[in-house]
């Protein structure tokens, strides 16, 4: 936890209401968000017990799976989730754009814009990622068919848990990490996985602190939980015998009509409570300004989602269950370039952001004294153009003489510390060089240098672009990360489908809760 989140925390316990912990919105909130608050039953690997969905607060469907452990019933609900999210998702597809590459000497296409998911808290996020796994590998023949829209479905679910995992994307969101990116609770990170409570401290009811709402919510009989967990008692006293009555009445169409009904608003009521707190979530998000970066890395999952829109429209494979050695080094590096940018581009877009690191000494804010903005260096082969200002500030400089330093206000352009001179008033001169940013000529346009009097923060951060790493072919893949892939073995039919387990898009029927590599995914793949 940083110092300022653990300030803001304590000034939330003192004044009983969540404290803001940023200026601006770090991610993007699509106007047309689907909303997901999935349920599973407890003591089964992923078994999908419910889910509430819907793009408006007035659009709640609820879909049940009245026999959790009934195979055949797991893959109906499948089906008519997919009935709701594929449309969704092709919703997006009817208008592009087209963008350039290349300096400008071609162009791409891609959607104008792309879906959003919405979730409770990231175990709900973990659920759709299972279902993904469990549904993906699925065929729509042979001995176990489904209906065709459910292993379209599982891609597309895993599509977007991945994309979950890549910093600053916004496709899939979790919203308790989405409030505490930008409030601080006084509560503990466990407790803010908790969404009721999280609302509780963000907007407490009239007459309540944080503490009084968050504990209320507590309460499974206040407020039930955010799911995919279900609380233990309901459990026992309310789900178990409905779900009895169900499975009893199997040879009574009235009674279980009946039975049917009585689950179904059973499960509404533990659903709907959390459907209401996702919407308000999302007003509070909404009531935030976005980031100056936000659209740009919008634009990433734009690129992804059209990306991968054309790989399914191609007829192209699920995503493999296990990345290879290269393919996970390259998903590695990517992730972390990502997490990096990320980073930078939070801290310049917000000043509450960047004030952590310049409490870490990666940044210090300062006014110009004195600034030169014709000054030209010319002990090189040509004459160039390198203005210097003198920046005074108060704060400690922790950076070294000839360390490059950059302005959030002007990204391009790059600060070398050329001399540290330390006040006796506590004040530090900073003399900069700079370069970039100010065109080709020995004239700098107007604007592009600091004048005098203007406040500037400098950080050694960087948004400049990274380049990608350099990665061996899979053929090529060195002995000591498994040597080359070998070709799967094609499974023997007459062994039944059990043995077509070693293809990876192969069908796979495993018995609840005996993964065939321990993923409980598996337990209905």
């Amino acid at each position: 936890m940083s110092t300022l989140r653990a300030l803001a925390k304590a000034q939330a316990v003192a004044a009983g209401v969540a404290q803001p912990v940023a200026t601006v919105r770090h991610l993007w909130l699509s106007e047309r968000p689907l909303v997901l608050v999935p349920l599973a039953m407890a003591g089964e690997a992923n078994a999908p017990l419910a889910v509430l969905a819907g793009a408006a607060p007035d659009e709640a469907r609820l879909l049940i799976v009245p026999q959790p452990r009934n195979r055949q019933q797991r893959f109906a609900f499948a089906a008519e989730l997919a009935a709701i999210v594929l449309p969704y998702l092709d919703s997006f597809r009817s208008v592009t754009e087209a963008v350039p590459v290349d300096r400008g000497r071609d162009v791409r296409h891609r959607y104008v814009d792309a879906p959003q998911l919405l979730v409770p808290n990231p175990a709900g996020i973990g659920f759709l990622r299972l279902l993904g796994r469990s549904t993906r590998f699925r065929r729509a023949d042979g001995d176990y068919p489904v209906h065709p829209s459910v292993p379209l479905l599982g891609r597309w679910l895993t599509f977007f848990a991945e994309r979950a995992e890549h910093p600053g994307s916004s496709a899939l969101l979790a919203m308790t990490e989405a409030l505490t990116l930008h409030w601080a609770t006084g509560q503990s990170a466990v407790e803010d996985l908790h969404l009721p409570a999280l609302l509780g401290w963000l907007d407490p009811p009239p007459g309540f602190t944080g503490a009084q709402a968050a504990a209320r919510a507590e309460d499974p009989s206040v407020c039930p939980p955010a799911g995919p967990a279900t609380d233990p008692d309901f459990d026992n006293r309310r789900l178990a015998p409905a779900v009895a009555a169900y499975a009893d009445a199997e040879d009574d169409p009235v009674a279980r009509a009946a039975a049917y009904a009585e689950l179904e608003g059973l499960l509404r009521d533990q659903l709907a409570p959390t459907w209401e707190l996702m919407w308000r979530g999302v007003g509070l998000l909404r009531a935030l300004p976005p980031g100056a970066r936000v659209a740009g890395r919008w634009d990433g999952d734009r690129d992804a989602f059209t990306g991968y829109a054309e790989h399914v429209d191609a007829g192209g494979g699920p995503q493999p269950r296990r990345d290879g050695a290269v393919a996970a080094a390259v998903r590695l590096h990517r992730l972390e370039r990502a997490l990096t940018s990320y980073a930078v581009q939070r801290a310049y877009d917000d000043p509450l952001v960047m004030a952590e690191h310049r409490l870490t000494g990666e940044a210090f804010v300062g006014d110009v004294t004195l600034a030169d903005p014709k000054r030209v260096d010319d002990s090189g082969k040509r004459p160039v153009l390198r203005p210097r200002i003198q920046v005074v500030t108060t704060e400690p400089v922790a950076v070294p003489v000839g360390a490059t330093l950059y302005s959030p206000t002007r990204p391009a352009q790059k600060a070398r510390v050329v001399f540290l001179t330390p006040g006796a008033d506590g004040k530090t001169e900073v003399v900069l060089e700079l370069s970039g940013g100010m065109g080709r000529g020995l004239t700098a346009p107007p604007g592009t240098v600091p004048e005098v009097g203007e406040r500037l923060c400098f950080t050694t951060l960087s948004d400049a672009f990274m380049p990608a790493g350099n990665f061996p072919a899979p053929e090529e893949t060195p002995w000591t990360h498994g040597g080359p892939p070998a070709a799967a073995p094609a499974p023997d039919a007459a062994l039944g489908p059990d043995a077509a387990a070693a293809s990876p898009a192969a069908h796979v029927d495993v018995p609840v809760g005996t993964g065939d590599d321990g993923d409980p995914a598996e337990a209905w793949a």
